[in-house]
C-alpha cells in the first residue's frame, strides 16, 4: 500500500513539474508586428442561421419528426422572425408549431 501511494505521489510531482506554471509570460508583440486594419467583420450571410437558407412557402409537403417519428406534413404559414412554422400534419385535426430547423423538404 505504501509503495502505491508514493508511486502516485511521484506521478503528481512529475506531472505538476511538465505543467507551465502561471509565472510564463509571453513576450509583447513589438507595435512594427501589430496590424493597424480591423479584423473584417462577419458577412450577414454567415450570421445567419442555416435553416433560413431553405426558402419554405405555403403549402410545402415537408416531413416534421414528432416523438421521435418522421411524419408527412404541410406548411400553413411561417414566421421568419421566431424562425418557426406551422403545420398541418396528415391524419390530425390539430396544427403544430414547429422550428424552421425540424423541417425536411419532400
Amino acid at each position: 500500500m505504501t509503495t502505491k501511494l508514493i508511486a502516485v505521489l511521484a506521478l503528481c510531482v512529475l506531472i505538476a513539474a511538465c505543467e507551465p506554471g502561471s509565472e510564463v509570460t509571453k513576450p509583447a508583440a513589438s507595435p512594427a508586428a501589430q496590424s493597424t486594419t480591423p479584423a473584417p467583420s462577419p458577412s450577414p450571410e454567415a450570421t445567419a442561421p442555416a435553416s433560413t437558407s431553405v426558402v419554405w412557402k405555403t403549402g410545402d409537403k415537408v416531413k416534421v419528426t414528432i416523438n421521435g417519428a418522421a411524419v408527412e406534413a404541410t406548411v400553413v404559414s411561417i414566421d421568419e422572425k421566431a424562425l418557426k412554422a406551422t403545420v398541418k400534419v396528415q391524419g390530425e385535426t390539430k396544427e403544430r408549431t414547429v422550428n424552421l430547423s425540424d423541417l425536411v423538404k419532400q
